[in-house]
């Protein structure tokens, strides 16, 4: 279920501190009013998190992933291993 921040179109609030964080489905509706003080609010744009390899795959690995795996043979010319 994603995160998303929102922040209080105008004003300040003591219940929610004019920013908060909710989980949400993503069929949910898009909020328009903060659940606590019921002020209007904004999405705000925030960072994702992303799985980190800490290792880059192999060629026998990245085929057996199902990705196509080239090898570059000149300037702009691919041809696959």
């Amino acid at each position: 279920m994603p995160i998303y921040e929102y922040e209080l179109c105008d004003g300040s609030c003591a219940a929610c501190g004019g920013r908060f964080t909710l989980r949400r489905p993503l069929s949910a509706k898009e909020l328009t009013h903060c659940p606590a003080c019921k002020k209007p609010v904004r999405k705000l744009i925030s960072t994702f998190n992303s799985p980190i390899k800490l290792k880059p795959l192999s060629v026998s690995e990245a085929k057996s992933a199902g990705f196509t795996v080239l090898k570059r043979v000149n300037k702009g010319e691919y041809e696959r291993q």
